[in-house]
């Protein structure tokens, strides 16, 4: 069975930082590609950034680049994605998917991930 597990989450203060962690078991980094999602209150789920399973493929929403760091550590089968300079326009639930395709280029499709974890709530406040 396949789990991801978010946290990281909480309350920051507009320019601060934080670091989500997304747990991943039943699948290996290391077949699928992950990526990050995030839903605002009354907002559709959006793209936030995606690494390919052999990790040289990354992907950054133009919202978030320049701000947010994904990475991967595929002997934990953990990712992380750190995020600095956040901005009230941030806030929402973020989500970790992951998907396997035939390719070894990442994928901002959310069509493309199989399995989502819960989600971790980020607030920042202005």
């Amino acid at each position: 069975q396949v789990h991801l597990v978010e946290s990281g989450g909480g309350l920051v203060q507009a320019g601060g930082s934080l670091t989500l962690s997304c747990v991943v078991s039943g699948v290996t980094l290391t077949a699928y590609d992950l990526g990050w999602f995030r839903q605002a209150s009354g907002k559709e789920r959006e793209f936030v950034a995606a690494i390919s399973r052999n990790g040289r493929s990354i992907l950054y929403e133009s919202y978030v680049k320049g701000r947010f760091t994904i990475s991967k550590d595929d002997a934990l089968n953990t990712a992380l994605l750190k995020m600095n300079t956040l901005e009230p326009e941030d806030t929402a639930v973020y989500y970790c998917a992951v998907g396997r395709r035939n390719y070894d280029y990442a994928s901002s499709r959310s069509l493309n991930y199989d399995y989502w974890g819960q989600g971790t709530q980020v607030t920042v406040s202005s």
